[in-house]
């Protein structure tokens, strides 16, 4: 679910950006260039240098999105395989109750 959230939140700052209409920090007004990943949230240059996230890993937003999307992709490749299972298995017992 917290992938979901993520991804969610990442496609919708990249369509935002790719209108024109770049996603601005609430704090400082900058772009939000960076993904903090302890915190998991969109940041701006200035809130990396701030206290909250020195420390913090930071990698540029656009590869964190790539990243959560793989992660996502591989993780719904996962649930559609289990689905296909749990037919068979469905179609399986179906048989022979019939």
């Amino acid at each position: 679910a917290k992938i979901i959230e993520i991804a969610k939140r990442l496609s919708l700052q990249a369509a935002k950006g790719g209108a024109g209409g770049e996603k601005l920090c609430e704090k400082h007004r900058e772009a939000l260039k960076l993904f903090c990943e302890e915190d998991q949230t969109p940041i701006c240059l200035v809130c990396r240098e701030s206290q909250a996230h020195r420390v913090h890993a930071v990698v540029p937003i656009e590869e964190a999105a790539e990243e959560h999307k793989e992660k996502f992709q591989a993780r719904v490749q996962i649930l559609k395989d289990r689905k296909e299972k749990l037919l068979g298995l469905k179609m399986a017992e179906e048989g022979k109750s019939l």
